[in-house]
């Protein structure tokens, strides 16, 4: 037994070495920069309005004040990567120790599953990613631990801390309905499952539900209600899912084949870097799944019927996740993380089903995998970080986009008197500028070059609207009036695989700006 809780030990610490240093040291995604920045409004005013079309739910804002009021930080530009990550870093290492809630049904099976899942690629990479998936990952499964610990003791605590988790996964991230509904489907095939076998049903008493019900209401409406501050957000939360149903269905945008969530966890290769798999956590899960459907259940089994929820859970996650056209690599997690649980499971019975000479041999073979798993871990966040060949690397920036902000934060601050900039993208498509110009105090976001636009000393542009910007530079402008534009940068930058950004100063501006750091 003692060797399981060495084991637990043993995957909080790799969890802690992968997930929390150098939580910097990727490019800000669009998606985390758009969160960031509405955190920002909420650190900067106190106040937090929830947008029924974008943004998800408004734990991760709130959870990160926390972080930041300990940094001292109280204005965005004072926020760093660090602070923003660190809130789905922990929630990651959280997701580890929460398999305490569910040792009693296997602390060998368990305790593996800890390892595998401080290791698993997908779960490190998403672990240090400034979105709210990992955060509704852990709610899920929390509120699965509780409910079976309500199931089996029926104590009033395990019943509110239930109706909290489901309260928090409702105000985390719409797609928390998929998770919930699987869960319902799950516990049906369960109870199906009792039925055959001739078994009672166990009770839940009428006041623990209730007591669920209202205590993940209430969690609910105070974030949506900003704190009972904004009723309209409450009425939004449940009007938001107009938007997303209709999201879900999607075949274009973020559209992917059925079989995409099956392909990045076993087997990727781009033309450089390392084979990319999480095949073992994939075949040992379904080992496990199946190990379970094969037990003769008997009274009382409860640990037993959680594995074949989980089972089950894992099963239809997968299914609908591969069923829904919309697609993102980090909705996996969903199914992945009760899968990776079952593998433990996997595991333990492959290690159990090998004659006992060669025990040792196959528990060797299983702890190189697991190695395998880490190592992968540790190329896809500390070098791989921001390469498409990373299968959990999606429309991500590379470094140009740092380099980018720098060289205009360099010469707008050395200016002689400062310098407006003035970016210009189709669709507002300039993300993740926005959280890298932060510090700048006069910057415009422009979807086209409109009647309106006043062009400024340093200009950031899409191709697609070089022809109108260079018309607004030279033919509008009256003679003695026209500024000389020569480019920023030396060669072509992206914002991201495929997306172009180029930069133009003016000649006098350029100047200037050298003279002051000579100077």
């Amino acid at each position: 037994m003692k060797w399981g809780w060495w084991l637990f030990v043993g995957a909080l610490m790799a969890g802690a070495l992968l997930r929390l240093p150098q939580l910097d040291l990727r490019p800000m995604h669009t998606d985390e920069a758009v969160h960031a920045i509405k955190f920002g409004d909420l650190l900067e005013t106190g106040t937090y309005r929830y947008d029924k079309h974008e943004y998800h739910g408004p734990t991760l804002n709130y959870l990160t004040l926390l972080p930041a009021w300990l940094a001292s930080e109280r204005t965005l530009t004072q926020v760093t990567e660090t602070t923003l990550r660190v809130v789905p870093a922990v929630f990651g290492l959280c997701l580890v120790l929460l398999l305490l809630l569910v040792a009693d049904i296997g602390l060998e099976s368990i305790a593996t599953a800890a390892v595998l899942t401080a290791c698993s690629p997908a779960m490190v990479f998403y672990s240090r990613y400034y979105i709210q998936e990992m955060l509704l990952v852990c709610f899920a499964f929390c509120l699965i631990g509780a409910a079976y610990r309500l199931v089996t003791n029926g104590r009033i605590s395990w019943a509110i801390m239930a109706g909290v988790c489901a309260g928090l996964m409702f105000a985390t991230k719409e797609t928390w309905l998929i998770s919930f509904g699987m869960m319902g489907m799950a516990s049906l095939g369960v109870r199906f499952l009792r039925r055959r076998e001739g078994r009672q049903r166990p009770a839940v008493s009428a006041r623990s539900l209730g007591t669920a019900i209202v205590c993940g209401v209430a969690v609910s409406v105070l974030f949506y209600s900003s704190f009972l501050t904004h009723w309209q957000g409450v009425l939004d939360s449940v009007l938001t899912y107009e938007t997303y149903f209709s999201r879900a269905g999607e075949n274009v945008r973020h559209g992917h084949p059925w079989y995409y969530f099956l392909q990045i966890l076993t087997f990727t290769r781009g033309d450089h870097g390392p084979v990319w798999t999480e095949a073992v956590t994939v075949l040992f899960g379904l080992a496990g799944i199946w190990g379970v459907f094969k037990e003769k259940g008997g009274p009382g089994e409860q640990g037993r019927e959680l594995r074949l929820f989980l089972g089950l859970y894992a099963l239809l996650m997968l299914l609908v996740s591969s069923a829904i056209p919309y697609k993102t690599p980090w909705l996996v997690l969903g199914a992945l993380q009760p899968l990776t649980l079952m593998a433990g499971f996997g595991v333990v019975a492959f290690l159990q089903w090998l004659p006992r000479r060669m025990r040792t041999a196959g528990t060797i073979a299983v702890t190189l995998l697991a190695g395998h798993l880490g190592w992968q871990a540790y190329c896809a966040n500390f070098i791989y970080y921001d390469d498409p060949v990373n299968p959990y690397v999606y429309s991500h920036p590379t470094d140009d986009v740092r380099q980018v902000a720098d060289a205009v934060k360099e010469i707008a601050q050395n200016s002689p008197a400062g310098s407006t900039v003035q970016v210009v993208c189709p669709g507002d498509d300039y993300w993740p500028l926005p959280w890298y110009l932060r510090a700048l105090p006069d910057v415009g976001w422009w979807n086209a070059v409109r009647e309106d636009f006043v062009p400024t000393g340093i200009i950031l542009a899409s191709p697609e609207v070089e022809s109108a910007l260079l018309f607004r530079l030279y033919e509008r402008p009256s003679p003695g009036q026209r500024h000389l534009y020569v480019p920023l940068f030396t060669k072509p930058m992206f914002l991201r695989p495929g997306k172009e950004i180029r930069g133009y100063i003016t000649l006098d501006l350029r100047d200037k700006s050298r003279k002051e750091r000579t100077e």
